[in-house]
């Protein structure tokens, strides 16, 4: 039997907790690099009575996007997206951050928008980094929009020689997801359907709490201890904004980004973690 399908990309903590929230009676096609990560995934949800299939998927690959788009065509009707998947400044180099965050996600839309139903809704998970970088010009923003998703790792912002450092990297990709969205959830609404982003502060998964205990770990206590909320904050935080913005009450928004940091980035401007002046 036909069912409507979720394509789950990035088998994470995040992405699992908003799949849950709507997966019931619909088919679960994850996708991540690391087949292990998407068995593991796959088996937790169908051990909860869910149905899911996984499947090893690169982000940063048009070829592997497409193949998992295909498999999951086969199911039914792609109704949702819930693109949890990426590398983070820690992780990986210059390039791959650009690889992957920046032009994997910009591929992702582009070919799911081709596929998804009317009244399909799709959210990315992008971050409260690239809230921290200076605004940049409108036709900047434009280019990262706008330009077709083979071209972007040409243009000249995006050039390895023009990026300082895997952080700059990491914010220049989350700050073009944002903006990708907004184009993006054009060509979705001329389908019926409905595209938004999320950009999470510090949230405790496996993942972050490496993090704490690595070099960078006295950076991120500091930005959480002192951010409005006093706390990082939980995958299903997250996931309870993804779900109005995937389901029905979430009908008349779309093209928008939904800042989930505790107040990070507001006490990053105005508060105790303003950087300080030379």
């Amino acid at each position: 039997m036909k069912k409507d399908i979720i394509i789950w990309m990035g088998a994470g903590q995040i992405g699992l907790a908003i799949v849950r929230r709507i997966a019931s009676g619909k088919k679960i096609v994850i996708g991540d690099r690391s087949l292990v990560n998407a068995r593991a995934a796959a088996d937790a949800l169908n051990g909860s009575g869910f149905d899911a299939v996984a499947l090893e998927a690169d982000l940063s690959s048009r070829e592997s996007i497409l193949s998992l788009i295909s498999e999951a065509c086969k199911y039914g009707d792609i109704r949702y997206l819930v693109n949890s998947a990426g590398v983070s400044p820690s992780q990986a180099s210059i390039e791959t951050i650009l690889k992957v965050d920046l032009y994997g996600t910009a591929v992702l839309l582009e070919e799911v928008g081709k596929v998804i139903v009317s009244g399909g809704s799709g959210v990315t998970v992008s971050s409260q980094s690239g809230y921290r970088m200076p605004a940049l010009t409108p036709e900047a923003d434009r280019l990262l929009a706008t330009t077709p998703a083979e071209e972007l790792l040409a243009l000249e912002m995006l050039r390895p020689e023009n990026i300082r450092d895997t952080l700059h990297a990491y914010q220049m990709a989350k700050r073009c997801n944002v903006k990708r969205v907004m184009a993006e959830a054009v060509k979705w609404g001329e389908r019926g359907a409905r595209l938004n982003s999320l950009s999470p502060g510090i949230i405790v998964t496996p993942l972050a709490i490496d993090e704490f205990n690595g070099p960078r770990g006295g950076f991120y206590n500091n930005m959480f201890a002192k951010c409005p909320a006093g706390r990082p904050g939980t995958a299903d935080e997250v996931a309870h904004v993804a779900e109005l913005l995937l389901e029905d009450k979430g009908a008349f928004i779309t093209g928008s980004d939904f800042l989930i940091d505790g107040g990070a980035t507001a006490s990053y401007f105005y508060g105790p973690l303003q950087p300080k002046e030379n």
